[in-house]
């Protein structure tokens, strides 16, 4: 199995707010893979988004995103693209 690691740096104003976490919670969940998601000292799984709101991320934090299963390299995109989208926000 692939075990995959990206860094990303969050973009949108807000940071990893409750929508943008249930968001990338939904996005997690269609994939077949293993998602954490690591900021300093903290890490929580991508599909559980009271984990996800625990890492207090904020704009231009940046994270580490490890990705491990079968479709560990398409969620990595996938979760990469969302985030740099600014999760669909606005601004």
């Amino acid at each position: 199995m692939p075990k995959l690691e990206r860094q990303v740096t969050i973009c949108n104003k807000l940071g990893l707010h409750a929508r943008a976490a249930t968001k990338l919670a939904i996005l997690a969940s269609d994939f077949d893979a293993s998602i954490t998601l690591i900021q300093g000292d903290k890490q929580a799984s991508a599909a559980s988004v009271l984990g996800l709101l625990m890492l207090e991320t904020g704009m231009g934090k940046r994270i580490t995103i490890k990705a491990e299963g079968k479709d560990a390299e398409a969620a990595l995109d996938a979760i990469c693209a969302l985030i740099d989208a600014k999760f669909d926000e606005a601004s």
